[in-house]
């Protein structure tokens, strides 16, 4: 089917926008580059380019948007159909910009480049990419790579457990925002531990940030070390001897009975500095959609659509993570003004 005007103006212009993202990333200006220089990309399409998709651009008047080459070996990272497109115009040279970074990084910035513009990569294309930066960067999260390959992270968490290789399961990961994060709290919570006896005047914050855990954990930590415990709760060495933690365990604290929760929540609806400021009443509204009955609690999981619980129970687990983390920033305060 032959391509009319707009659609190739749409094509240049993603590949444009895509061009003015790339210059604002650690390449070099663009420059004419002889196309008998440049070696085939390592490309993450699995069946090669498109020879529809070459003819496309070929026929496109005009300089292609620049492409990009890695320096170090001289292989088109981004580009393979602007550069096959180049030899079917009879073009001796093209517009390029390169990167200085190892294969492996040039492998990822490949993946992404096709991912945000161009002609899209296939689902398997993206399955064999994502597979290949678990490999290549375990200590990546499965968010990050996820949007590096343009996938859900839940794919990509699958792909990793079904990889099979425990270099692949590294004990902390790194997220999209550079900031590292431990998948088991076992490790910190024991250098922790050495931390508070061979400097028992250390801050939370200190040990916290040194051993790679949360203030809360830290205190935890350090109450247990005071009180000659083991650092690590129950819990924590049966998750890392890989048995069964019953689902009572997961919880930091006991549950709040019922009556108990009522009685608080009431007695804070009643403050005054919580309901005559706006940050105390949004706390209280919070507050009030958790003070449900058990029963209306099973009435909304009897009436939830089965296609919509996986969903709703990491949502679910999230938002209890997120209490979980404000409860350990309420006791860190309450301890500091006490």
């Amino acid at each position: 089917m032959p391509w009319d005007d707009e659609e190739c103006d749409n094509v240049i212009e993603r590949n444009r926008s895509g061009d003015k993202e790339n210059a604002l990333d650690g390449l070099s200006p663009a420059v004419d580059v002889p196309v008998e220089v440049l070696l085939p990309a390592d490309s993450p399409r699995l069946d090669g380019e498109s020879d529809e998709h070459v003819r496309m651009l070929a026929a496109i008047e005009g300089p292609l948007p620049p492409i990009i080459v890695h320096r170090p070996t001289m292989r088109v990272i981004d580009g393979m159909h602007r550069v096959r497109a180049a030899l079917l115009r009879g073009d001796g040279e093209v517009a390029a910009r390169f990167y200085d970074g190892d294969e492996e990084s040039a492998f990822v910035r490949a993946v992404k480049a096709n991912v945000t513009h161009g002609l899209p990569l296939s689902q398997a294309d993206r399955e064999a990419a994502a597979r290949r930066i678990i490999g290549s960067h375990p200590e990546w999260s499965d968010r990050s790579i996820a949007a590096a390959t343009g996938m859900a992270a839940e794919t990509v968490a699958a792909l990793r457990r079904r990889s099979g290789d425990r270099a692949a399961q590294p004990i902390a990961r790194i997220g999209r925002d550079g900031r590292v994060r431990p998948l088991s709290s076992a490790e910190g919570r024991r250098k922790a531990g050495e931390l508070f006896a061979d400097r028992p005047g250390a801050t939370l914050r200190e040990v916290a940030r040194a051993a790679g855990i949360s203030v809360g954990t830290a205190r935890d930590v350090r109450d247990r070390v005071r009180r000659g415990e083991d650092p690590l709760p129950d819990r924590v060495r049966e998750r890392e001897a890989g048995a069964p933690t019953p689902p009572t365990a997961l919880c930091a604290a006991p549950a709040l009975p019922d009556g108990d929760f009522a009685r608080l929540l009431d007695n804070l609806r009643r403050d005054p500095t919580l309901r005559l400021t706006e940050s105390g009443r949004a706390l209280l509204r919070l507050l009030t959609v958790q003070a449900m009955r058990p029963e209306d609690w099973g009435l909304l999981v009897r009436a939830t659509p089965a296609h919509c619980l996986p969903a709703l129970s990491k949502l679910a687990r999230g938002c209890a993570d997120k209490w979980a983390q404000l409860a350990e920033e309420f006791d860190e305060r309450a301890r500091a003004t006490a």
